[in-house]
């Protein structure tokens, strides 16, 4: 892909997100045709056993954001050890998506008051799926924030499929323990991947490795180190 197209394809995921957030939302508020292929789709999945029961765990708060808390601490002491500039911009922006998530997400569950599944005992607010949501954002902003900190291509690469694995593997649960309806995960994906887009794009600002004193040697303005350019 040319480097000149590389910024258009931040802004065109978040507005299909968006688009496709929109679309769902609206039919499960009016009951419409999406919806009730969406409740026959989850009469075929749903099949709770302990795996799913598991996976679905992943999306626990206390599972997914002690996971985000150790990678935001990390970051942040790496990109100020190095003398980034604005190395607090990166974990800033993780910790912030991290609490949009519940600040989104509990409205939206009373005003679409969309019911259970068969699965679980008579409720509303099932849709969007925070833990799909807590899942994304933790696992995703983690990825994020370390992917820069890591020299070895296959150490990111390992990265990259372990946070897959994981949102995948909690969205699954959810869908197959009958906790949500498949639509309620695809939503969470959407809001989701609009959360981390600002994350990427704080990572983006902030190159690791540039630290204060290179940009100035960099400039021209003598460093300590460096001497005179």
């Amino acid at each position: 892909m040319p480097l000149s197209a590389r910024p258009r394809v931040l802004p065109a995921l978040v507005g299909l997100c968006v688009l496709v957030f929109a679309l769902i939302t609206w039919q499960i508020v009016a009951d419409g045709p999406l919806a009730g292929a969406d409740e026959r789709l989850s009469g075929v999945l749903v099949h709770p056993d302990r795996l799913s029961e598991l996976l679905s765990d992943l999306g626990n708060v206390q599972v997914a954001v002690p996971v985000l808390a150790v990678a935001l601490a990390w970051a942040a002491w790496r990109g100020r050890a190095a003398g980034v500039d604005r190395w607090w911009l990166p974990p800033l922006a993780g910790a912030l998506a991290m609490v949009l998530v519940p600040v989104l997400v509990v409205p939206l569950k009373e005003w679409t008051d969309r019911p259970g599944t068969p699965a679980v005992p008579p409720a509303v607010g099932y849709y969007p799926s925070g833990h799909t949501a807590t899942a994304l954002v933790a696992y995703g902003a983690a990825t994020l924030l370390l992917f820069p900190l890591l020299r070895s291509a296959a150490a990111r690469r390992t990265l990259a499929v372990l946070c897959a694995a994981l949102v995948l593997g909690t969205s699954y649960g959810l869908v197959r323990r009958g906790y949500h309806w498949p639509l309620d995960v695809v939503a969470s994906w959407c809001l989701g991947t609009v959360l981390l887009a600002g994350v990427r794009s704080a990572v983006r600002r902030t190159p690791p490795g540039v630290s204060r004193s290179t940009r100035r040697s960099s400039s021209g303005t003598p460093s300590s180190r460096t001497g005179p350019s």
